[in-house]
This record gives C-alpha cells, structure tokens and sequence, in this order.
C-alpha cells in the first residue's frame, strides 16, 4: 500500500499532466511523495536488528549511534532520531547524500551481511534531517555567552565548516579564509549538484555565518594575507585547505589542447549551476556536450567526472582505470550508477599517450594483475602488443589529488610536512609541532571522505577548547 502514493505522484504529475485535478496544486503532491518517504523510511529503520554489536555504529568514521535513530525513525519519532543524528554529525544531511554508505555503515550491516540486504541508513539519514529543516528543527548557532578568544581557520572545506560550528556554539570567534568565492570547498565546487545539492551546501554556510562566522571569501593565503599575520590576529589557527593538487601524467602529447584537470571539469560545471559565467564552459572547452569523453582514474572523482559528461550531453564516455573492478578505489555504487546511465569502463586499461593536437584519441595499453604491491593490492603489468587507440575529443585526467607546497607558498618554513607534503599533525587534535596551529581533514590525511574531515574538524575544534578553558583557567589562578 505505501507504493501506491509515490505512483500517483509520478504518473500524474510527469506522465499525465492533462488528467491533474486543476484543484490539485503541487504543494499537494509534495505531501504525497512527504507521506511515501515517511513511510519508506520507518519501513526501513524498522529492518535495523538492533543487534548487540552495532557494526554499522563502528564503521562510521563519526561513530553516529545509527541503531538508535534508526529505531526512533521506526517509532515515527523524527525530530528525536534527527537530535541523536546531529550530536555527533555537523551535516548529517551531506553525509546522508554523498558518503559510500556500501564502503562504511551500510556495507557492514549486519542484514547484509547475512544476505537480506542492507538497511539503507543514508537514505534514512537523509530523510530525517530534510524533514528537520523543512519542520524548523535545526536549531541556530546561538552561543549562552559569548568569549573573546579567536580562531582562525584556512579553508571553508567541510573539515573547517565542521570546525566552525562546534567552536562557534561554544561562543568563540571564528573567521575562516577561503580562496573561492563561495565557502564549501569540494562540496560547493568539485561534487556534482545531481549528488549534492548546492543549496543543501548554501543552506549551512548561511547558517554560519548568520550564526556569527565571519567568512573572508576570495582570499588567497600567502598571497592576500600572509600566514604569519593570520596567526598574529587570532589565539589558535587551524589549516583546513584539503589538498587540491591534481596528480599529472607523464606520457607523449601530455598538454595537447583538450585534455583537462577533474578539478577544473568539476568546478566549472558547478559554477554554471549557480548562475555564473563560465568562459571556459560557454566556449566548449570544459562542457563535454557532443563530445567523446574519455576520463582516466578509478576513484570517486572520476565517478563525478563521467556522471556529470553523461548530463551534458557527451555522445560517449568511457572510463579507463589500470585495475580491474574489485580493485577499484571508488564506490561500487557509483560505478553502478555510472554503468546504468551508458558509462562503459575499459578495465585493466592505462593511458600510454595521446593522439592529435587538439586530441583526437588516448593510446591505451591493456594490463593484468600481478604480484601484490607493497599495500596488498595487486600491481597491474603491461601486456605487450595490446596497444590501441581509444578516440575521443576531451580527455578528463582524474588520477586523485596531492597537497600543495604550503611551507613555499605560506612562506612557512618551519610547517611541519611529511615526505608526502601533508602537514605533520596529530590524528586526535589537530596539533602541529607550531603553537597554537592545527590541521585537520585531507591535509593531514591526503585525499579522503568527507564524513573524516567532518570528524576531525570536530575533534580539533574540541581539543582547542579545552586548550582556551585551561588557559582561561591558569590566568584565573595567577
């Protein structure tokens, strides 16, 4: 019976506009699709078998205590399943839309695991917190006293934003500097809108900053303002920047016209779906519409990147990665997604050159998986004689991301950075070798999951808490 609404819905409202009532206004449809939602989701959260060892709670990089509000959601207790939700998630709404649910909580469900299929607590999570905005649940930052201590944080990515809110309720000043035009890093530029929303982005950078943040946009660090005055200005400072760097391929045609970054394939996609003016975009350099697409890499960005070519109106795209599918980095799901929407992936297939100026094709070299590498996974080796031409007119180099040099550019010399350029910094605080500096999310990590910068925004922002109460607490001694 619950089917029954959600078919109205769309049979009416999409396929038979001329039979809707004239009576009938879409707000009205919206509480039909509201009402199969609701009941989706407590038919789901009721399969959660409140098992005695939640592996889906360990599984969570944030540790959410999954099985309770999975059975408050059961119980049609919503604004409480959203309350134990956000206790330990910033954005539970973003993670519910764009964690690998099938890598971390879901994938090990214990349904699943015993072949029933997983409940589909992202969904959920989703759910119950869309329906706290739209009730007016979200309660605004609005700290009992305000302090005067000052933090600052470089870069309006989700581990600075996380950072942000739990230091910002605490009544601490928070000003974050950003080189982008509009705060969210990846989520705003590098992740597509058909995944996450841009105003579900917007929605929590205005609450910040209505909340009493203070965002310096289009600021360039090392250049803009240096870091060393970003320290002198504030009692703590946390290095929030991710690391966009795109790894480059060394191979003949490398710079030919029509090869081009993820990062900027991404960003000027994201850009024209906020209304902006997109030179590179208008002028078909950056807009795959009409074109052969051919993305390199396995990971989540080169789901992003076929996905997004598929929208645009690509004639075909095809994605090259060097391992086969279990070896892949990026999300199972994804790739079923992508493979539904007309991706086709050349496994074991690496780029061994390009072909014409501007590019008319990639020289593909096969492979197969031989002895295992240092980190356990099986190292692809050339097959000889297999070389071939796959055509196309836009090649998306998606090979993941690096750190940029932050000592050289900051002028920083005494930043601690590791033989990789992430910064050197402890994986609980935040804190570097430099008094009163912090670094927390893909910095410190390298290319990761939002859900982990979350959480370490989150644990940074705590342990500089406690550092200002002790403080606090000695000059009260003195």
């Amino acid at each position: 019976m619950a089917e029954q609404p959600m078919l109205k819905f769309v049979n009416i409202e999409r396929d038979m506009p001329e039979k809707r009532p004239p009576d009938l206004r879409r707000s009205d449809f919206h509480e039909i699709y509201a009402e199969y939602a609701d009941a989706k989701a407590k038919e789901q959260s009721s399969r959660c078998s409140q098992c005695g060892v939640p592996y889906c709670q360990s599984h969570c990089p944030l540790h959410n205590n999954i099985p309770d509000w999975l059975r408050l959601t059961a119980e049609g207790r919503l604004q409480e399943a959203y309350d134990v939700s956000q206790a330990t998630n910033t954005f539970p709404e973003i993670c519910g839309r764009i964690c690998p649910q099938d890598r971390l909580c879901e994938g090990n469900c214990v349904i699943e695991q015993s072949g029933h299929g997983t409940v589909t607590i992202g969904a959920v999570e989703k759910y119950i917190t869309d329906t706290a905005w739209e009730k007016g649940w979200v309660q605004p930052i609005n700290p009992s006293a305000e302090r005067e201590e000052s933090v600052g944080i470089i870069g309006a990515g989700p581990g600075g934003l996380a950072a942000a809110d739990v230091l910002r309720r605490a009544g601490v000043q928070v000003t974050i500097y950003d080189r982008y035009d509009r705060a969210g890093g990846l989520l705003t530029y590098g992740i597509p809108g058909f995944k996450l929303e841009k105003e579900v982005v917007m929605r929590r950078n205005d609450q910040l900053a209505q909340g009493g943040v203070t965002f310096e946009l289009n600021c360039d660090v090392g250049v803009d303002i240096s870091f060393a005055d970003i320290r002198a200005k504030h009692d703590a400072v946390i290095i929030a920047t991710g690391v966009y760097k795109t790894r480059e391929i060394q191979a003949p045609g490398v710079g030919v016209p029509g090869l081009e970054r993820a990062i900027d394939f991404l960003t000027a996609s994201n850009r024209k779906s906020f209304g902006d003016t997109v030179e590179e975009f208008d002028s078909g350099r950056l807009n795959a519409n009409g074109k052969r697409v051919v993305v390199i890499g396995g990971g989540d960005t080169a789901m992003d990147c076929v996905r997004t070519s598929i929208r645009q109106g690509a004639t075909s795209v095809k994605c090259l990665y060097r391992r086969d599918r279990a070896n892949m980095p990026g999300s199972q799901r994804e790739v079923a997604n992508a493979e539904e929407e007309g991706v086709v992936f050349e496994w074991l297939s690496a780029p061994k050159g390009f072909v014409g100026d501007p590019v008319t094709g990639v020289m593909v070299q096969k492979m197969r998986l031989g002895q295992p590498d240092a980190t356990g996974r099986q190292a692809p080796e050339l097959i000889e004689g297999s070389d071939y031409v796959e055509e196309a007119d836009l090649v998306i180099m998606a090979l993941g991301f690096e750190p940029e040099d932050l000592p050289t550019l900051w002028g920083e010399t005494e930043l601690p950075v590791n033989r990789w350029g992430t910064i050197k910094a402890d994986y609980i605080s935040g804190q570097t070798a430099l008094d009163g500096v912090y670094a927390v999310g893909d910095i410190v990590r390298g290319a990761s999951l939002v859900v982990w910068a979350i959480k370490d925004g989150r644990d940074c922002a705590e342990a500089i808490l406690r550092r200002l109460d002790a403080d606090t607490n000695a000059i009260a001694a003195e």
